[in-house]
């Protein structure tokens, strides 16, 4: 996977209604007409931060590192293969494809206001330095296994569930 754009996840907060996808917004924006007064009704957005103060030293055991309140960066990325999936719950690829990488599942939490997708955070997330500010702005939270619906076995009730990102 060749890594070609860099820049700054964000979306909603995490609070508000409105839209649900986490975007890259890039770090060389090119500007059109604008106003630079606040307006009472226009959407915002805002930076992603890696929301993980329910696991012990921010989820170092997941990740290697503690990035609780880091400001989570993005890449925009192109492959040489044609066709790259996103496969939540394994974190292998299945046999005849290539693996780009694998982490764990993430997104907002269902108890707040604003809906979000689901995304795959690197095992090894890249954050902001020097930057671990609660701002609270668009949250990231690991997903879990709710039994029921969702069958179990072979899922597990409150297991974090993994992710990997494939191309062939």
């Amino acid at each position: 996977m060749l890594h070609t754009l860099a820049g700054f996840t964000a979306g909603n907060r995490y609070n508000k209604n409105g839209a649900s996808d986490f975007v890259c917004l890039l770090g060389d924006p090119i500007w059109g007409v604008y106003s630079d007064s606040p307006l009472t009704y226009s959407p915002q957005i805002y930076g992603t931060e890696y929301e993980m103060s329910f696991y012990s030293a921010g989820a170092t055991q997941f990740f290697g590192s503690n990035i609780h309140d880091h400001d989570g960066p993005c890449a925009v990325c192109r492959s040489s293969r044609p066709t790259t999936v996103m496969i939540p719950g394994r974190n292998q690829c299945y046999p005849g494809w290539t693996m780009e990488y694998s982490g764990y599942l993430v997104s907002g939490l269902s108890e707040q206001s604003s809906p979000t997708n689901y995304a795959c955070l690197d095992t090894k997330p890249e954050f902001e330095l020097g930057d671990a500010e609660d701002r609270d702005g668009k949250l990231m939270y690991l997903v879990v296994a709710a039994c029921g619906s969702l069958k179990c076995p072979p899922y597990v009730q409150s297991r974090e569930i993994t992710c990997v990102v494939c191309s062939k």
